[in-house]
């Protein structure tokens, strides 16, 4: 990925039009010629819906604590994810495994869903109990030597503004190389967290656990759709929050340890970049969350829809977006619709 400042001139943003929200960056030149961002750039301008002022923009908070207290979907948010498809980005990968740098890819699957709260599954309608989520599938495939790992996380995090900012209703994680596969999943109760794990490892095998639930605490697998700011903002530009985080659940899986707690922080930044990857040029700026001594660094799109344009870890892990498109994916489960691969860069 090429990372470069300054004014952004004809790479600017346009607005979408309609009612979508749009995030309309106010250009300031600063020391260096860097351009900053003057407004919140993890919320996606909750005050700009359909008609609104243009300049209106929320007021931070002066103590320094998140602007939104729970997971609500902005204005403008069902404009977007209420159209009956999904996002679909693919990235080509690189990630650490057996102490050494693998390459692969990576397809973040962005989706809504309808939710029963009974069975913390997908709703196929009838329940009484049904909530709306939004979805991230994060499928990842990369070779070890003669075999292969496939790798499969879904979070879902409620947009009602009914649950903590940070805090999904579920994330499931599953694994499969030639050696086993395993599975686990977190599902947080009321004042509890509920962790269950089916495991083809020694020592491991199936285990359920309840564990603590911080009121503060956030789930790293959720923070790849926190970045993107569609239901609020874990801190404010160019500052700093430290929260309880609770790791990935590959994370986990990958250093077969059990679950727990341990100090995030989580950064903003106001500074607008340009960022060059496989899909073309992007207004990008960063977000980043340090835990356990790693960092990772979404470049996040300043422009609707506010996608992942590549991240980084410091332990060698880095992805950068090849292809991106809104399909209604379950649909396409024909041998012709194979031939919608290639748009996304991916072969079957």
């Amino acid at each position: 990925m090429v990372l470069s400042n300054g004014v952004l001139g004809g790479v600017a943003p346009t607005p979408h039009t309609g009612s979508r929200s749009y995030r309309p960056w106010l250009r300031l030149p600063t020391s260096g010629g860097v351009t900053a961002l003057v407004g919140w750039p993890l919320v996606a301008w909750a005050a700009l819906g359909c008609g609104s002022d243009a300049t209106a923009r929320p007021t931070p908070p002066g103590d320094g604590s998140p602007a939104v207290a729970t997971s609500q979907a902005i204005p403008g948010f069902w404009d977007t994810w209420g159209d009956g498809k999904a996002e679909i980005d693919h990235y080509a990968l690189t990630t650490p495994r057996y102490g050494q740098l693998r390459t692969g890819n990576a397809v973040l699957v962005f989706v809504t869903e309808d939710f029963t709260a009974g069975q913390t599954v997908k709703s196929d309608g009838g329940h009484g109990d049904e909530y709306p989520v939004w979805k991230l599938n994060d499928v990842r495939h990369f070779q070890t030597g003669i075999y292969d790992y496939e790798v499969m996380t879904s979070t879902f995090l409620r947009v009602d503004g009914r649950t903590p900012l940070g805090r999904p209703v579920k994330v499931s994680n599953s694994v499969q190389e030639w050696c086993g596969h395993a599975y686990a999943q977190f599902v947080p109760r009321a004042e509890v967290l509920d962790w269950t794990l089916h495991s083809y490892f020694d020592g491991e095998a199936d285990q359920q656990r309840e564990l603590s639930l911080p009121a503060d605490g956030v789930f790293v697998d959720a923070l790849p759709m926190l970045v993107r700011g569609w239901v609020g903002a874990l801190v404010e530009p160019d500052g700093e929050r430290t929260v309880r985080g609770m790791p990935t659940l590959l994370h986990d899986r990958f250093a077969h340890v059990r679950p727990e707690w341990s100090d995030l922080v989580v950064r903003a930044s106001s500074i607008v970049n340009q960022a060059t990857v496989p899909a073309g040029t992007f207004a990008v700026h960063e977000v980043s969350a340090t835990q356990g001594g790693v960092t990772t660094t979404w470049q996040v799109e300043v422009a609707p829809p506010y996608r992942i344009i590549a991240w980084s870890r410091t332990d060698g892990e880095k992805a950068e977006l090849i292809a991106s498109q809104r399909l209604p994916y379950w649909t396409m489960n024909g041998q012709a619709d194979e031939a919608a691969l290639s748009g996304l860069g991916l072969t079957p």
